[in-house]
């Protein structure tokens, strides 16, 4: 199994950017999957997940803001994030279990998100 993000990068406050894990080895769709990020001296969370129903949880600091979603033809995982802030700057990486409702066993590289005021 191999999870490779993209789509991170520098915007100001209030832009949007849309990351992007393309899966190989993995079927996305029928899979557990979602985004956790870890800003410098501060433990890893989860952003947003995606279950194999569809279902989707958020962390409440990006509800509203953000949405995870899915592609199963291109065995892709996406995070699309809106009204980006300042405290919202991370590392993003993207995360699957192998079997549902156990660990996250496979991640990615992560992706990069700095967003300036």
């Amino acid at each position: 199994v191999q999870l490779v993000e993209s789509g991170g990068g520098s915007v100001q406050s209030g832009g949007s950017l849309r990351l992007a894990c393309v899966s190989s080895g993995y079927s996305v769709g029928n899979s557990c999957m979602g985004w956790f990020r870890q800003a410098p001296g501060k433990e890893r969370e989860v952003v947003a997940a995606i279950g194999s129903d569809g279902s989707t949880t958020y962390a409440d600091s990006v509800k509203g803001r953000f949405a995870i979603s899915e592609d199963d033809v291109k065995s892709t995982l996406y995070l699309q994030m809106n009204s980006l802030k300042p405290e919202d700057t991370a590392m993003y990486y993207c995360a699957a279990q192998t079997y549902c409702y156990t660990v996250y066993n496979h991640w990615g590289q992560g992706t990069q998100v700095t967003v300036s005021s």
